[in-house]
């Protein structure tokens, strides 16, 4: 058994131990251990060559973590939050990104970008965002939402293997999360879907924070006799949509839980998918639970009714049954 954020510690140590060119750079993570202590302790193994702690700026130390990929290193980029990775989205979009199409194939940036999403932890507008949807528009880089422990191990593993740029998006409440780690496995395909709970009534499409919330609306409807299916998308970019379409063709109903706005968001997209894919095996118009559009809020009471709640899965399920 481990926590979340242990079983990034134990992807991180394992391949920096095993490959030279890995390092971790970012705000706090060498001397502080990171902002959610994520790589408390790696300093003190692994030295501050391959730990190394950075100025305040997003812009400027993603960028030296780019450079450094172009230059043969594998570089993981920790940005405190996604709303700080905002800062160096020129950085990321308009470099990692692109190079290696405006090379014509020959400039390759094998970047892991790690940042915290998600709201939960009463840190209020600046700090709380579910902002996933802004990367997973972008051509170039893949995405990836573990909602487990073991895939907080397998997914960090797998994107230092890639030759692309990827991001991997933390939910901050998963940091706490324990479960089971075996840290001998090859590491699980990071780009497939997993269906975490069988159902053949619905669809309960999710991803991240979302699935902890439901896996307890699935327990909430099977005590009403619904049988749903819960679909962890694990990828964002690419989208696993032959997953997507396999589960719609089965339960016919699909309920989509995005922490992220609903204007614009995922849940748009994956239902798009969905409809593209597989509109005549549709018995309902899809559903989509997700933020109020609005900042998160700090005080406890309106950030808590401002996120997907178990209830409002529910409630959106029941009404595709209804359709």
């Amino acid at each position: 058994m481990a926590t979340f954020r242990e079983a990034i510690r134990s992807a991180m140590r394992q391949a920096m131990r095993e490959d030279p060119r890995v390092f971790l750079i970012g705000e706090d993570v060498g001397h502080y251990g990171g902002a959610f202590a994520v790589s408390r302790g790696l300093l003190e193994e692994l030295g501050p060559e391959r730990i190394r702690d950075a100025p305040l700026s997003e812009a400027g130390f993603t960028g030296a973590g780019i450079g450094a990929a172009i230059g043969g290193m594998r570089p993981i980029v920790e940005v405190m939050t996604v709303n700080f990775a905002l800062l160096a989205l020129d950085q990321i979009l308009n470099n990692a990104a692109t190079l290696l199409h405006m090379s014509g194939g020959q400039v390759s940036v094998p970047v892991v970008f790690r940042m915290t999403t998600g709201a939960g932890k009463q840190i209020a507008a600046q700090h709380s965002h579910s902002l996933e949807c802004y990367f997973a528009h972008i051509p170039g880089l893949k995405c990836l939402a573990p909602a487990t422990v073991q895939d907080a191990r397998d997914m960090v593993l797998g994107a230092l293997a890639d030759p692309d740029p990827v991001c991997i998006f933390e939910h901050a409440l998963l940091y706490n999360l324990e479960g089971a780690l075996d840290e001998e496995a090859a590491p699980a395909d990071p780009w497939r879907a997993a269906v975490r709970r069988e159902g053949r009534d619905l669809t309960l499409a999710t991803y991240g924070g979302s699935l902890g919330k439901c896996l307890d609306a699935a327990a909430a409807l099977a005590a009403d006799g619904v049988e749903a299916e819960v679909l962890d998308l694990r990828s964002l970019r690419p989208l696993d949509r032959p997953a997507i379409a396999a589960s719609v063709e089965k339960t016919r109903r699909l309920v989509v839980v995005d922490e992220g706005w609903r204007t614009g968001g995922l849940s748009a997209e994956i239902i798009t998918s969905a409809l593209e894919s597989s509109f005549y095996a549709l018995d309902a118009v899809p559903r989509r639970v997700c933020t109020a559009e609005v900042p998160i809020p700090y005080a406890k009471h309106m950030e808590e009714h401002a996120l997907p709640k178990v209830a409002e899965i529910v409630a959106a399920a029941k009404e595709a049954l209804r359709g």
